[in-house]
């Protein structure tokens, strides 16, 4: 009988806050085993004393969790995180590892995949077992994100991907589920890590918002035609209560920064509002904003085909479409801060 074949996600963590990104790789790799037939979920998990994470993944649907402990992994460095996930591959025998595509898990993965000499798919923004090969279809942007490459890892364990982050569902949680956890040493000390951590040294501009985890997110295109077009953008976000993201033309003519592009080849958000000024809706562009659960489209062009994925559109100039927006949204929060009192 033929041993079940194991699907890894890597729990990412920061001072004992799991990264939501694993629990959606957790739901991606339930649906995996089932195509498989006779996959099984489980989850890497290092730190230090971070066996609470371990419980939460159960919930989300790992069915047993990999733990290493220890002091040297207290804080993200290269170096032990790999060592560690390296040396549960070589002992477990993954046949699928996925890494979500965040900044720590893209250092990550490229390190494990070198190790263990086996290929990675990255930045992936869909997975499937083939029908025929019964092995990982990666689906990742090419060319700019002007097609779609699906990669197959035909001869080397485990299949690596990395995936976006809210690119896929979240499952809901099983406040029953259990499961069991396996520890493991991490076999290396302190002292063979060369890097060492100092100090971290904060944002001067204070801590960064997940623009792809914001419930409400006010985009900006070239429409817009200019950068100081996104200081009326961050005026409307702050009195609805979002973050402020832009399409890939804006990004590109040095407008906002990349970490702010939503769209194929930058990030995926799925907020419960997303309003979309002056962008013309490209399918790039939609792609990374087609899971909001309603969309307000603003343009100048009722022909835009942003108007098409749109739930609300209005037409007409921006600036004064934007501006007369912020005056009604404050004053219906001075009447309701009136009628309070």
């Amino acid at each position: 009988m033929n041993s079940p074949q194991r699907i890894w996600v890597f729990i990412e963590q920061e001072h004992g806050v799991a990264h939501p990104v694993s629990w959606e790789l957790i739901g991606a790799a339930s649906r995996l085993a089932q195509e498989l037939g006779d996959g099984v979920v489980e989850g890497v998990l290092l730190g230090k004393r971070v066996e609470p994470i371990a419980h939460e993944a159960f919930l989300y649907g790992a069915q047993r969790v990999y733990m290493i402990e220890d002091p040297a992994l207290a804080d993200y460095r290269n170096q032990p995180y790999a060592h560690g996930a390296v040396s549960l591959a070589r002992k477990y025998h993954p046949e699928i590892f996925l890494v979500g595509a965040t900044t720590l898990g893209r250092d990550l993965a490229g390190a494990i995949a070198t190790s263990l000499q086996t290929g990675l798919t990255a930045d992936c923004t869909e997975l499937t077992i083939d029908p025929e090969k019964k092995i990982l279809a990666a689906t990742r942007p090419a060319f700019g994100g002007n097609l779609m490459a699906t990669i197959l890892c035909r001869t080397h364990r485990p299949q690596m991907a990395t995936v976006r982050p809210r690119v896929l569902p979240t499952p809901e949680p099983e406040s029953t589920a259990r499961g069991e956890i396996v520890r493991e040493p991490l076999g290396l000390s302190e002292e063979e890590v060369p890097v060492k951590l100092l100090r971290l040294i904060s944002p001067k501009e204070g801590p960064r918002v997940a623009i792809e985890y914001a419930d409400v997110v006010v985009a900006g295109g070239r429409g817009l035609g200019g950068p100081e077009g996104f200081t009326l953008l961050g005026e409307l976000a702050d009195v609805v209560g979002g973050v402020v993201g832009a399409s890939r033309p804006p990004v590109d003519a040095g407008w906002i920064g990349y970490e702010r592009q939503v769209g194929q080849t930058g990030k995926t958000v799925r907020p419960r509002l997303y309003i979309a000024a002056g962008i013309s809706g490209a399918v790039q562009h939609q792609a990374g904003m087609a899971g909001s659960d309603f969309v307000l489209a603003i343009n100048s062009d009722p022909e835009a085909p942003i108007f098409e994925v749109a739930d609300l559109g209005l037409v007409g100039d921006i600036y004064e479409v934007i501006s007369e927006l912020i005056a009604q949204i404050k004053a219906a929060k001075k009447r309701e801060g009136a009628s309070d009192g």
